[in-house]
């Protein structure tokens, strides 16, 4: 096809969409991309919103906000909503009912009130969340109400211009095969969205909701000591007032909130990222806990269903990694006596496994995301090293920044009462298993073809040696396994009980490789010589990884 054919098939698209658009803002951005084509401009941003459609992946739906089926909008949306419908209306759910909740990025309500007239409109009941409230919020709502599926607008940490679309069943736990297959189907055979069927805006669900949620929450912990000055950030997202409600519930002080942080702001103008993994989101808040004399430093990215620590040590404040929360958490619980299966996914540090074990608990590996981790048979505890945990999976089958935020706060708690820190306890962890040092090579790519040619290059020619270790083994994940299903990514095993795995990130446009290196710690030498050495085999491996995938 010619490019002035292929212009013009785009140009047919494009009006045919804008004609059905029922929102005046994205109708008219995209009649005004539509003008600028016809006069000879670059079709290369118009091309982009109509190259296919977006697909349930890790999350459900995300993307960025704007017209055509390539972004997040009224008509994705819809057609969304009335695939889920169908969906359970076939599978013996007609007259059930779906919780829709929402948090305040640009658009989230509209969504959610679109959602909630489609349900309606098909049949199903629709209970709405009474305002923007955090994720582990809805998955709760969905077992506490009876609830035969739920949907959350968000897009969880992403930058500001996206919005997302989160699909949980009636268990409480995220979309997965084949469910999200069998939705997408659904999806794909909505006609005209003229023609979707809508109801009323269903009902919305009582605030009693949001306490009992709070309440479950704060009986996680017993009395104990609650000596412990906090600052806490919800990055402009939604979970500061049920942090410090939670908080106040289970005995603490009031936290020292970042005030230019405390409110949601859909635009996030205080960081390039809303993620409080990324470098200078927590600037603020570290900055903050040095001027109170602060404890111990907690955030939440801006759905709450994520948490991020930082703490005090002898160079002064440092964030703590994904793996080492983790692995406090775990500390937490089988100190409690907490039994059944501890799970973390594959990129995960494998200290997990080594504690679980020597507790006497059951110990298992998933494949990255919530929705695998949550359905583990008889799961105690899990997490993943992105800043979720799940540490109440009786209430909530999916990763809750704020009950992890509170039994962070507890063992901080109880740690300063014993002369000691989370970074003591930690010290403690690597003495006991050995020293289990993670990083990580994230690198976002504007040309997604990057990523897929990374991936080709690795498993064409693979490593030998990474960071002066042997390669031992190499595991492709594309070929699924007797433990794990099929996805993209691969898997080394170096000497000396060193691990680098790379995938693509299921929610962003990046490649991520994750890197562990085990080394035992002498007690006369210390943890921190263990540190020194993990960090420079930990470059090592990351320097000539970074070579061989070509970034």
């Amino acid at each position: 096809m010619s490019d002035t054919a292929s212009t013009t098939t785009l140009l047919d698209l494009a009006r045919a969409w804008a004609a059905e658009d029922p929102d005046p803002r994205t109708r008219g951005e995209l009649e005004q991309v539509i003008a600028d084509v016809e006069a000879g401009g670059d079709s290369t941003d118009l091309a982009d919103r109509f190259a296919g459609t977006l697909q349930f992946g890790t999350a459900g739906l995300r993307g960025a906000l704007g017209a055509g089926p390539n972004r997040m909008n009224r008509v994705v949306v819809t057609r969304a909503a009335a695939g889920l419908a169908a969906y359970l209306r076939d599978t013996g759910h007609a007259g059930g009912s779906v919780v829709i909740g929402y948090d305040a990025r640009h658009n989230s309500d509209v969504f959610a009130r679109d959602t909630a007239e489609v349900m309606t409109g098909a049949g199903l009941k629709a209970l709405v969340m009474p305002r923007p409230l955090p994720t582990p919020l809805l998955a709760y709502a969905i077992r506490e109400l009876g609830c035969a599926a739920g949907v959350m607008v968000t897009a969880s940490h992403n930058p500001p211009q996206d919005n997302g679309y989160k699909v949980y069943l009636g268990d409480g736990s995220q979309i997965t095969p084949p469910a999200d297959a069998e939705i997408a189907a659904r999806i794909a055979a909505v006609g005209p969205v003229a023609d979707v069927p809508r109801g009323d805006s269903g009902r919305l669900v009582d605030e009693a909701i949001v306490d009992r949620y709070l309440d479950t929450t704060a009986g996680l912990v017993e009395d104990g000591p609650r000596d412990l000055a906090i600052v806490y950030t919800p990055l402009h997202g939604v979970g500061s007032t049920s942090v410090q409600q939670v908080l106040e519930t289970a005995g603490f002080a009031a936290p020292h909130v970042v005030a230019q942080q405390e409110e949601p702001d859909p635009d996030f103008p205080t960081v390039a990222f809303p993620n409080p993994e990324e470098p200078g989101a927590m600037d603020l808040a570290m900055a903050l806990a040095e001027e109170k004399k602060a404890d111990l430093v907690v955030a939440n990215d801006p759905d709450a269903d994520r948490c991020a620590v930082a703490a005090p040590g002898p160079h002064g404040w440092r964030m703590l990694s994904g793996d080492e929360v983790g692995a406090l958490l775990a500390h937490a619980l089988l100190e409690r006596g907490r039994e059944g299966v501890y799970a973390a996914s594959i990129v995960s540090s494998s200290l997990l496994g080594r504690m679980a074990e020597a507790a006497g608990q059951p110990h298992t590996v998933t494949l990255t995301g919530f929705k695998w981790i949550a359905r583990v048979d008889g799961l105690a505890y899990g997490y993943e090293e992105a800043l979720g945990y799940c540490v109440d999976p009786e209430h909530v089958k999916d990763k809750d920044g704020i009950s992890a935020l509170l039994l962070v706060c507890d063992l901080a708690a109880r740690a300063k009462a014993d002369g000691r820190s989370l970074t003591d306890l930690l010290d403690d962890l690597a003495l006991r298993h050995g020293l289990h040092a993670t990083d990580q090579l994230s690198v976002r790519f504007t040309d997604l073809t990057g990523i897929a040619s990374a991936m080709q290059r690795l498993r064409e020619i693979p490593p030998e040696t990474l960071g002066g270790l042997a390669v031992e083994h190499v595991d492709d994940l594309a070929l699924g396994s007797a433990h794990l299903p099929p996805t993209d990514g691969l898997r080394y095993t170096l000497a000396d009980g060193a691990r680098v795995i790379v995938r693509p990130s299921g929610t962003e446009p990046k490649l991520k490789c994750y890197l562990e290196v085990v080394i035992a710690v002498d007690p006369e030498d210390g943890v921190d010589a263990a540190r020194i050495a993990a960090a420079g085999r930990l470059d090592a491996i990351k320097a000539d990884f970074r070579a061989a995938a070509g970034l």
